[in-house]
């Protein structure tokens, strides 16, 4: 039982972990457009389809790499901060090299932006201490037996009887 409510909480941290990156991504891709705006409003709802395009396509892209770091940390009881921040950057550095055309004649990425690079290398830094703050400090332990109750002290000496059961 206790697997079950593991996967559940991996599921929450990896959707929590997705929705924060997302913000990034798009906060951080549409920061020159948001200098441009002098004095007016920016429309709520605009704002909500593009973070919520965001939390969409990178929970879309990020979960098979994403999948394979949670197995490993779990499967070898990994619960170091600098793991999960370091496995959400690879995440993140994945994602975008996902998208980027590969040549094989050269062996080389055709199209690399390094701010771009940089941004989705960083929200998966990020996302990786999210996802580590929700499930990532308990990796692995729904392994471990659990421990057994510790009866309680006796009673004093001096304390008076307990009363007898009502039947």
């Amino acid at each position: 039982m206790s697997l079950i409510g593991r996967l559940f909480v991996i599921l929450f941290g990896f959707l929590a972990a997705c929705l924060v990156a997302g913000i990034i991504v798009v906060g951080a891709v549409l920061f020159p457009e948001f200098s441009d705006f002098s004095d007016s409003q920016i429309d709520p709802s605009a704002l909500n389809v593009i973070l919520g395009f965001g939390f969409i396509f990178l929970s879309g892209f990020a979960l098979l790499p994403a999948t394979i770091v949670v197995l490993i940390t779990e499967a070898f009881y990994i619960r170091s901060v600098l793991a999960y921040a370091l496995g959400g950057g690879l995440v993140g550095l994945a994602c975008y090299l996902g998208l980027i055309p590969f040549d094989p004649d050269t062996l080389r990425f055709d199209g690399i932006v390094r701010r771009h690079l940089e941004i989705m290398t960083g929200a998966g830094i990020v996302a990786g201490l999210v996802y580590w703050m929700i499930a990532g400090r308990n990796a692995g332990a729904w392994r471990e037996p659990r421990r057994p109750l510790t009866p309680p002290p006796p009673l004093p000496s001096h304390s008076p009887a307990p009363p007898p059961p009502a039947s």
